[in-house]
């Protein structure tokens, strides 16, 4: 995380983590069935009862879903994977295949591996035909992007994966990183309002509105989503940012750096005009940290906190 009295490591390679996740979501998991590539429900992965476990090889589609599958242990079997699997960092050296409708079936069949897992409809169907006219296992996920999504989550994938074991320990992690938050909040006494902008330089600028990964986020760290009249994204207007007035402005650490940081963001429309701007309180986390709701949200939603409620840093530091 980044402000401008702290400097954060976390870097991203690209932009393509942006829009990937919003909110609205509920957990399924689903498998393509042979022939169809129709999603139907299932528990259990045939290919890992009869592939040898030093053979096996994995596709995932997905941030969230590559870094479960190597927190779980099996990420020395994922053999390719796409732009938005940023960690753990060595994913990044992996063949990528590209991002949701970019992402084509010969170069899923390609690498030779007998599993895909990838985060439902990030591929479009006639992928998922394709891929089940060769035989190749398939599983879609879906997740809310709340705590017990991401527990569900990994659960899932845990179980498919036959790491029910190291799933929970996953899962009693989060609960400990949210109690950590729990502690935070308690000696909080503002809800500042925070406004994410989703930045590629001056040229691209949206705002962050209801139903979505920036409002959750917020909500969980004690803040108050500071425009609630829009869904979604839409194009940044000063009157707009004017009108929310934020405490805080929240990016990407890749959007910060594509303003130029500190003095690219007093040149947004409307930004001086805020008590944001005025007291230059801006904050940069890395995409998938700030939005994959992964195994690491709670220490994610901990850091923003803490960001939102500097007060409340001593008494959480000393509660560890």
């Amino acid at each position: 995380m980044k402000n401008f009295n702290t400097t954060a490591n976390r870097k991203s390679r690209n932009w393509w983590i942006g829009l990937t996740y919003t909110a609205g979501l509920c957990l399924a998991t689903f498998a393509c069935t042979p022939g169809t590539g129709e999603q139907t429900a299932t528990a259990s992965s045939e290919t890992l009862a009869s592939v040898p476990a030093s053979d096996l090889k994995i596709v995932t589609l997905g941030g969230t879903v590559s870094e479960i599958v190597c927190a779980l242990g099996n990420c020395d079997h994922i053999v390719a994977t796409d732009r938005t699997s940023t960690y753990p960092a060595h994913l990044q050296a992996l063949p990528s295949l590209g991002y949701r409708t970019g992402v084509k079936a010969e170069g899923i069949i390609s690498t030779g591996a007998q599993l895909v897992l990838a985060e439902k409809d990030y591929v479009d169907k006639s992928v998922t035909e394709q891929l089940a006219s060769t035989g190749m296992e398939q599983h879609y996920f879906e997740h809310k992007l709340s705590k017990e999504g991401t527990q569900a989550m990994i659960k899932e994938i845990g179980k498919l994966l036959s790491r029910e074991d190291k799933a929970q320990e996953l899962v009693n992690q989060v609960d400990e990183d949210f109690e950590q938050v729990k502690r935070t909040l308690a000696t909080a006494t503002t809800k500042p309002k925070v406004l994410f902008i989703y930045a590629r330089g001056q040229g691209t600028l949206n705002i962050c509105g209801s139903n979505t990964f920036a409002a959750k986020m917020i909500e969980l760290a004690g803040g108050e989503q500071a425009v609630k009249q829009i869904e979604e994204y839409k194009p940044l207007t000063a009157e707009a940012v004017i009108a929310a007035n934020p405490d805080y402005l929240l990016f990407f650490d890749t959007g910060l750096e594509s303003l130029g940081g500190a003095e690219g963001v007093l040149a947004i429309p409307g930004v001086k005009e805020t008590t944001a701007g005025k007291q230059r309180h801006f904050i940069s986390m890395d995409g998938l940290y700030l939005s994959g709701f992964g195994p690491r949200v709670g220490k994610a939603v901990q850091e923003l906190a803490l960001q939102l409620h500097p007060a409340a840093a001593p008494t959480a530091k000393a509660a560890k």
